[in-house]
């Protein structure tokens, strides 16, 4: 078996994108995944092609209720969690005058809130482990800051920030919380944009999930001495002029 073999992992937001890649690239390492998203229908066939190394349950990650019945039925069903990975995440486009409030509130909800209410409810499973690694989804726009997305940026230097206080107080249990920051990735979060928004960066073009999925695996597997820190998958642009966020170009 892989470098996971027996390990637990929970992934949210997992039947689709970025999720599915990191599902793929887990299940491939020998761990048993935990698919864990509100997308039943796509969750049910993802966890269906991955071999056996996978179940689907349906999680709202703004649900305490939700994350409490998916570790009871992972724990009773598989054992301790041993890799957490919050990928779920909403975006919201437009100028923050013509944002109301309640769309607000989900995009933070959703991509921070969210995040939260999963370290919470999975701590006490990652000390049964013995520890473990948490990987939390952030975004370039939690290292800088585009218009028209001010709820998503929110959010995502929210989590960059609750990231580093989780790795403070999880240490001494032995579980390592890092937060990634992909840039421009061909996922439906993307879909609206063309080619022209990647032309300034210096590896013009688009990141494929399977990319950031990679990101995630060397956290988990491999960078065992790094724990608070951003990990940068951005195909070079926080070192060149920054992309327009202009959908449909």
């Amino acid at each position: 078996m892989g470098r996971l073999s027996e390990r637990v992992a929970i992934v949210t937001g997992g039947a689709g994108g970025i999720g599915t890649a990191v599902a793929r690239a887990l299940a491939a390492e020998g761990a048993f995944v935990v698919v864990a998203d509100i997308r039943d229908a796509e969750g049910v066939d993802l966890a269906a092609g991955l071999g056996g190394r996978a179940r689907f349950l349906h999680l709202d990650v703004t649900s305490e209720d939700d994350w409490r019945r998916a570790l009871a039925e992972t724990e009773r069903d598989l054992g301790p969690v041993s890799v957490l990975a919050n990928i779920a995440g909403i975006i919201d486009w437009g100028p923050m005058e013509e944002q109301s409030p309640a769309s607000f509130r989900r995009v933070v909800d959703v991509n921070l809130t969210g995040a939260w209410l999963g370290m919470r409810a999975v701590a006490p499973s990652l000390r049964r482990a013995g520890g473990g690694v948490i990987v939390n989804m952030s975004s370039l726009a939690g290292l800088t800051a585009y218009a028209g997305v001010g709820a998503y940026a929110a959010s995502k230097w929210g989590l960059r920030g609750l990231t580093k206080a989780a790795a403070l107080e999880l240490a001494p249990d032995r579980v390592r919380v890092c937060s990634v920051h992909p840039g421009a990735i061909r996922t439906r979060m993307t879909a609206g944009f063309g080619d022209a928004y990647t032309a300034g960066q210096p590896i013009p073009r688009f990141g494929e999930p399977e990319e950031v999925a990679r990101m995630v695996l060397f956290i988990v597997t491999d960078a065992t001495f790094s724990t608070g820190c951003e990990f940068i998958v951005d195909g070079g642009i926080l070192a060149g002029a920054p992309a327009v966020l202009t959908p449909g170009e």
